[in-house]
């Protein structure tokens, strides 16, 4: 059977999987950004806090994905659970760092600025400092997205959603007549999932980060 012979017949299932795929990643990068974010915002201001923050989830990367996986099998057993868990911890470290430069990149004129108008701190924070640092933030959120769609596919390891269960079954069927088919079609549905979500975050950023800012 050849490759497009055996797409056409595996169709619905390979969409399946690609949807299960994206949603796994879209839901743990939310997940990630809003931790990311708030890490970041608590950590900034302070030398030793931010070091410390960035050290610590570039640690987390430091463990394999599969061993991390592994490990949490026993804790929150298979399926979904240590899918959401290892994919968000692997996608804070880009958020974290850009989310801490972008904010100490602020000018500090703007934020006495605004200090001066009467801004609260957390109204200068909202309205003034995240806002000039989001072009930094989302570089950091697409960093992120194009790792998690490559460690996603581990997650077939403990019976996790996703293409990674096709490259898997390719993989443990390696000689019979599809495994080569299985497995290259599960790795061309993640990068084409990677390439529409990078595709998705530039609209995103023309959309949301005015014209002086990109310039």
């Amino acid at each position: 059977m050849s490759f497009w012979e055996y797409l056409s017949t595996r169709h619905q299932q390979l969409l399946t999987d690609a949807f299960q795929h994206a949603s796994a990643v879209f839901q743990c990068m939310v997940i990630a950004t809003l931790l990311g974010v708030l890490i970041a915002v608590v950590a900034y201001r302070s030398g030793w806090g931010g070091s410390l923050a960035i050290s610590s989830t570039a640690t987390i990367l430091t463990i394999p994905s599969l061993a991390a996986i592994g490990l949490l099998i026993p804790l929150v057993g298979l399926g979904v659970a240590p899918t959401v868990i290892t994919l968000t911890l692997y996608g804070l470290l880009p958020i974290v760092r850009n989310a801490i430069v972008g904010l100490r990149g602020v000018d500090p004129a703007l934020v006495d600025a605004a200090t001066g108008i009467g801004m609260s701190r957390t109204a200068r924070l909202c309205r003034v400092e995240l806002p000039l640092a989001w072009p930094p933030i989302l570089t950091g959120i697409r960093v992120s997205t194009q790792m998690l769609m490559g460690i996603a596919a581990i997650a077939a390891y403990a019976s996790g959603p996703g293409l990674g269960n096709e490259i898997f079954r390719g993989i443990a069927s390696l000689g019979s007549a599809n495994a080569i088919n299985q497995v290259l079609a599960g790795t061309l549905g993640i990068i084409v999932l990677a390439l529409l979500f990078d595709a998705a975050y530039v609209l995103l950023g023309r959309l949301t980060i005015p014209r002086g800012i990109r310039a």
